[in-house]
């Protein structure tokens, strides 16, 4: 006697609508027509109904092209006019409910049905609000009011059991399920609910039933089993448990989601070769589809220290995944995010960039690809992409940051002017980007000897945002490298080294305005730092550690750090210059 009509489905898809979306939304404009018609209640003098009428036509226009505000505003004149007019408070609710407003909504609509208590509408909507604030009994109470008027509409009765069984008022929810059974048949989506109210109570043994039930209405059914595995499994029965789970590749041998929940079952019987086995053979079918294949990736992986894959089985994973969804930008996303972990960035880019080749407009892989650039100081590559950004996303600002600074790196100054002013026509109400745009303006404008034109631009990015510490290095490197404002950029430096002890850029910059000022001994020691924090290979910074051990009076020291700075890669004329005179000159 199966007489499910297509109104079971349908019942299942509006549970679901209404526990997800943001607000009541399933009136109809037709419902809407029909709980409007009830009128004022109160008798009103020609002129007044007529008013009435007028304001609450408007307010349906007004609500109909999206204007909310007016539409409550014109609805609150109706009921100033007839406070009793429970199709006005309808409406209002409505809205408010849309707006997620749901005690006004909720107010209005007990209000209107207490003074209309025939009407569905209300009662359907205020039953969904209830639902959406957790009301759940007083939901199915609404329910159970509307199937006294239509006891045969399954849709009611399968909405007050599923409210019945959220509120945990288990018998009345299986009688309901019953009842609804009685008219439909046996039913998957009727016996699954009943299967998960016996196991929510407690009755495990009425649980299998059901399962069962369905198995031998349908025993052809392979999910059937799945469902009655994954019961023996929460239960601890592992024998029947996996008894099922092989049903049903008996039943369906190309089932790839019976994959992974052997997998998760030789998971957690600690059978660890045989789950990554049976997750392999999930990966690789062709029955499942991608998005399920990548959350269970991501799940296996994205806790390390939980993770039960090895670093060669992930790869695994997505060698199987890029073999068999190759034109999928997503899969090269996700190999490229484990390159990246592994700190092999050149591969990483390589695979961002197959993805922006299937799917050019990810603005968050371009992002991506252009920060590898950076890391990588390809500056080439760097220009190329984010000139690319810029032409697919004018809007995003890293776009241009980025491109400013390849500009710089490949001393394209002027172009650095031009994208920095472009690109902060888009900052707003970001200090930080504001700043790093000038800072980036004032490196190219310094570089084009338009030295108190940049430092005009360099007081500016400080003043706005004085925690630069970027911009407070630079700035006060090419003061001391102009020998002019040196307690400025004494302050500035301070500051940066205050902060960042360990750095060896910056610890240079310190000490080199420290030489500047004469202060050898205190240069010494910032530079020596600068050596011991990574600066050992650096040629600028063993040079100047020469400059400054020369001025201090060890001139034979000096001349090694010279000789130092020259076999690490120091190739300036003044260096070799130092050598070979040994001693110090100034550039």
């Amino acid at each position: 006697m199966k007489k499910l009509i297509s109104k079971g489905l349908g019942v299942a898809a509006l549970a679901v609508a209404i526990s997800s979306c943001s607000g009541p939304k399933q009136i109809t404009e037709q419902q809407v027509a029909e709980a409007a018609v009830d009128g004022p209640t109160t008798e009103l003098v020609e002129q007044k109904q007529k008013e009435f009428e007028y304001l609450f036509v408007e307010a349906l226009k007004q609500k109909m092209f999206g204007n909310a505000q007016e539409a409550i505003q014109l609805l609150s004149s109706c009921l100033e006019i007839d406070p009793n007019s429970s199709a006005a408070m309808f409406e209002l609710a409505n809205i408010h409910a849309v707006n997620n407003d749901f005690t006004s909504a909720s107010l209005l609509l007990e209000k209107a049905i207490s003074l209309n208590p025939d009407n569905k509408w209300y009662k359907l909507l205020l039953a969904q609000i209830y639902q959406q604030t957790n009301k759940f009994s007083e939901a199915a109470n609404i329910y159970s009011e509307l199937l006294k008027e239509e006891p045969e509409n399954l849709e009611y009765i399968y909405m007050k059991a599923a409210l019945l069984a959220s509120s945990q008022r288990y018998d009345e929810a299986i009688d309901a399920y019953e009842q609804m059974e009685q008219e439909t048949g046996i039913n998957e989506q009727i016996s699954v609910a009943k299967q998960q109210i016996y196991v929510q109570s407690g009755n495990v043994d009425k649980a299998f039933e059901e399962i069962n039930k369905l198995i031998e209405n349908n025993p052809s059914e392979a999910k059937y089993y799945g469902l009655l595995a994954d019961l023996y499994q929460s239960q601890g029965d592992k024998e029947n448990a996996l008894k099922n789970y092989l049903k049903i590749l008996e039943l369906d041998p190309e089932s790839g989601f019976v994959h992974f929940s052997l997998a998760n079952y030789y998971l957690e019987n600690n059978e660890l070769d045989k789950s990554f086995n049976e997750t392999k053979l999930g990966f690789a079918s062709a029955t499942v589809d991608l998005q399920t294949k990548l959350q269970l990736y991501w799940m296996l992986t994205s806790n390390p220290q939980q993770s039960k894959l090895n670093t060669v089985q992930q790869e695994e994973l997505i060698e199987i995944l890029l073999e068999n969804h190759p034109d999928e930008a997503m899969v090269h996303t996700v190999y490229a995010e484990n390159l990246i972990k592994e700190n092999k960035l050149k591969e990483a880019r390589t695979e961002l960039l197959k993805a922006l080749d299937i799917e050019s407009n990810d603005y968050p892989v371009w992002e991506r690809t252009m920060l590898i650039d950076n890391d990588l100081q390809d500056w080439e590559a760097l220009y190329e992409h984010t000139k690319k950004v810029i032409e697919l996303f004018p809007n995003q600002t890293q776009g241009y940051f980025f491109n400013a600074i390849a500009c710089v790196q490949l001393e394209k100054y002027e172009e650095t002017i031009k994208v920095s002013d472009e690109g902060l026509d888009f900052v707003l109400e970001n200090p930080q980007l504001q700043a790093n745009f000038l800072m980036l303006k004032g490196e190219a404008i310094y570089k084009l000897n338009k030295k108190t034109e940049a430092f005009k631009i360099f007081d500016k990015a400080v003043e706005i945002d004085p925690e630069n510490y970027l911009t407070l290095n630079n700035y006060a490197y090419y003061l001391s490298v102009e020998g002019t404002n040196l307690d400025k950029a004494e302050r500035m430096s301070g500051k940066v080294v205050e902060r960042f002890p360990d750095n060896s850029t910056y610890l240079d910059t310190h000490a080199w305005v420290l030489f500047k000022k004469g202060e050898y001994t205190l240069a010494k020691f910032y530079m020596e730092s600068a050596i011991n924090n990574g600066g050992e290979d650096n040629p600028t910074l063993l040079e100047h550690f020469g400059d400054i051990l020369f001025k201090a009076g060890k001139q034979k020291e000096a001349l090694e750090y010279w000789k130092n700075a020259k076999n690490n890669g120091g190739d300036s004329d003044v260096l070799d210059r130092k050598i070979k005179e040994e001693k110090y000159i100034e550039e």
